[in-house]
């Protein structure tokens, strides 16, 4: 180890199967990333202007889409300068930093969506102590405790990722810094890493998918027992289209990550990575706001008050 040569730069081989349809895959993939960032960035300028949007709800999803838009901006806006201008290299400093930002946001994610499970349990579950439960406070606090957990959760474990050496291969067969196809590159031996990583990510998704599954099963009880076909059709459309995003983040998630990170199919963990983070980022606001009347209802209030002025 004294003699090697370590190295300060990594060469992210991105999707080298479609050579024939670069220049058109990655034209896409420039389009689904505005598309997610403008939504999202819609999603959080109406909820701010609009102080009937002013609820629990939206409040964590305007946390929601912050973090899918620093998680889609840690990948994509790289991959794609990489795609057009010929080149595919990364420093070591910021292949590690993509990957602690990437993760980070992933598990604010995963958090916001379990408070967001809880929040419509209660709205259902209890509606006469809906604003007693759910004050500005708690909420406040709740969204601050999914930020910090999700640096505490993978901040040391970047931190361990960071420290291994680095001194042979840099070919990361990836279009971002995962960290399995990154630990592959390291020399040393990283087995009891990867142990702790996945007992982490066991954990914490279980743990958070759990919670939302216990969530949803007294909602759905609930919705059943009501008189009402009005009401229940309401409350199920208030829930239907948190509970498909719960259904496919956590779908993609732990295919990827709940098994040794090292192992298994590169390209099919990239093809899902992709879908993960450009095409569902891309659909969220819509599945969040296409069925949504207080939502539309919002937004054409805004417009309005912006053609006025």
């Amino acid at each position: 180890m004294a003699n090697a040569t370590f190295v300060t730069e990594f060469i992210l081989l991105g999707f080298p199967e479609i050579q024939e349809m670069n220049m058109a895959f990655y034209t896409i993939l420039l389009l689904m990333y505005l598309l997610s960032l403008t939504g999202h960035s819609l999603i959080i300028l109406v909820v701010f202007m609009e102080s009937m949007l002013h609820t629990p709800m939206y409040f964590f999803l305007v946390n929601f889409s912050t973090a899918e838009i620093c998680c889609t901006t840690a990948e994509i806006p790289k991959m794609l300068v990489n795609a057009f201008s010929g080149k595919t290299n990364i420093s070591f400093a910021c292949c590690m930093l993509q990957g602690f930002v990437v993760f980070t946001m992933g598990s604010v994610e995963f958090i916001t969506l379990t408070l967001m499970s809880f929040d419509r349990y209660v709205a259902i579950c209890k509606p006469l102590l809906y604003k007693t439960i759910m004050t500005n406070n708690l909420c406040l606090f709740l969204t601050l405790l999914a930020w910090v957990s999700g640096f505490v959760i993978i901040f040391p474990q970047s931190a361990v990722v960071w420290t291994f050496p680095y001194c042979g291969q840099n070919v990361i067969d990836h279009y971002f810094c995962d960290v399995g196809p990154v630990l592959k590159l390291a020399c040393a031996d990283t087995t009891l890493m990867e142990l702790i990583g996945l007992i982490y990510g066991a954990i914490f998704m279980w743990g958070s998918l759990g919670i939302s599954l216990i969530s949803y099963t007294y909602i759905i009880v609930t919705i059943i027992r009501m008189s009402s076909a009005t009401g229940r059709s309401k409350a199920f459309f208030t829930c239907a289209s948190h509970l498909t995003v719960v259904i496919i983040f956590y779908t993609a998630d732990m295919f990827m990550y709940l098994r040794p990170t090292t192992q298994g199919d590169t390209r099919v963990n990239k093809v899902v990575s992709l879908v993960r983070t450009s095409l569902i980022p891309m659909l969220n606001p819509f599945i969040y706001t296409i069925r949504n009347k207080d939502f539309k209802a919002a937004l054409r209030k805004s417009l309005r008050r912006k053609m006025v002025l």
